[in-house]
């Protein structure tokens, strides 16, 4: 089903949606390209499948391209991903070379023609040496950038410096040193998508039989790729500690994102670190239905990430009426308020993340509290709607 902005008005009410036509009606007729570099797995490609036909729903003519790379490509830009959270790499001159020579490769492959060109995080950010056209173009870095490697950030400032303005999803992560208007739009969620649509229970208890999941004991879930910042060793050490207070499952579900070449050895030392601990089920499949089974199945949900830019399974999870326990770092504090529709943690808190994890299991009606606080808050601050306001309200601005 092709998405239109009036499916949200049952959701979000007949006013917003009211407000959105207004705000896009002296928009109509623009040209808007988004350019990234998946097609699927990420926060990043969930949201463009329904940005790109709700932009066009409302009067935007809106296209999506995807730059094509090679393996030494997406192992520098993974490394630019990591050192722009903090970690200490160098990029060589081979690498600098190589994530130049993909770009200008795949800008003389994209037509970059448009009113307004979004380019999504670092792996094509230097298609803007390649600009042809004089309308505006914008960064949308989904990334902490709240410490980044220094040397590595001034290796990239030189692209940014061109756009004509920067978004990032929080406040925290706007950079001092940067003369690029800069706007925060938090992500958000669709509530229509597989991930996100209802569904029943029958629907439910298939999508996990087919991937032999038993529902004889609580489930404790995380929804992550398998990527060190998001802590998936320490997810296992989190459920080693409540296995011996209390009888549960833990799931594990990463996909192997097409740009992260660092996914296939996290997801084997986080075997390793399994394997003889029963209740433990590991699974890499692209099953967006999966996804939202168990999130709504599961007792509570786990995103300990240690550097995080957003992290949309937090409020996929809220909508669903899951509590969550969190740690408190990127875009996460923006999702959870502390106690009211879960728990905020300190990363690498173990002790803490499995005592809160034994309060939501051994309280079901705590459970249903913080579950029903966290689809609300999620309902009036992180759906669809609200994030096609926000990037109008933006182009307004900068095309102005």
């Amino acid at each position: 089903m092709e998405r239109k902005i009036s499916h949200y008005e049952e959701i979000v009410g007949v006013e917003m949606i009211e407000e959105i036509r207004a705000t896009a009606q002296p928009l109509n007729g623009l040209s808007l390209l988004n350019i990234n570099s998946t097609a699927v797995g990420g926060g990043v490609a969930e949201m463009l499948h329904t940005l790109i036909p709700l932009f066009n729903d409302i009067g935007i003519g809106t296209r999506w391209e995807v730059i094509k790379g090679t393996p030494l490509f997406f192992n520098v830009t993974k490394k630019i991903h990591n050192a722009l959270q903090g970690e200490n790499l160098q990029l060589s001159e081979e690498m600098q070379a190589e994530y130049q020579s993909v770009n200008r490769k795949n800008a003389a492959r994209i037509d970059l023609s448009a009113d307004v060109v979004v380019i999504h995080d670092p792996q094509p950010l230097p298609l803007i040496d390649h600009r042809r056209t004089g309308g505006p173009w914008v960064w949308r870095c989904h990334i902490d950038l709240s410490n980044p490697n220094a040397d590595v950030w001034e290796k990239l400032k030189p692209y940014v410096l061109r756009y004509d303005a920067v978004v990032v999803s929080s406040e925290s992560f706007k950079k001092a040193d940067l003369p690029v208007k800069t706007y925060v739009i938090p992500p958000a969620i669709d509530p229509f998508s597989p991930i996100n649509r209802p569904l029943t229970a029958d629907e439910i208890n298939a999508k996990l039989a087919e991937y032999k999941i038993p529902q004889d004991k609580p489930l404790i879930v995380q929804v992550s790729r398998f990527d060190k910042w998001k802590d998936p060793l320490g997810v296992i050490e989190v459920f080693s500690r409540v296995r011996k207070e209390a009888d549960a499952r833990l799931v594990m579900l990463g996909n192997m994102a097409s740009d992260d070449p660092e996914g296939p050895t996290i997801y084997e030392n986080v075997r390793k670190a399994a394997a003889g601990i029963p209740d433990v089920h590991l699974i890499t499949e692209t099953d967006p239905l999966l996804v939202n089974a168990l999130q709504r199945s599961a007792a509570v949900v786990l995103q300990i990430s240690l550097k995080e830019g957003f992290g949309l399974t937090v409020s996929e999870a809220l909508w669903k009426g899951t509590p969550v326990i969190a740690t408190n770092v990127g875009g996460i504090p923006l999702q959870i308020e502390d106690g009211k529709m879960g728990y905020l943690v300190t990363p690498r808190d173990y002790e803490s993340m499995s005592a809160r994890v034994l309060d939501i299991l051994g309280d079901p009606d705590l459970r249903a509290k913080l579950g029903e606080a966290g689809r609300e808050h999620v309902r009036k601050k992180f759906l669809m709607p609200r994030l096609i306001y926000d990037w109008l309200n933006l182009i307004g601005k900068i095309v102005a």
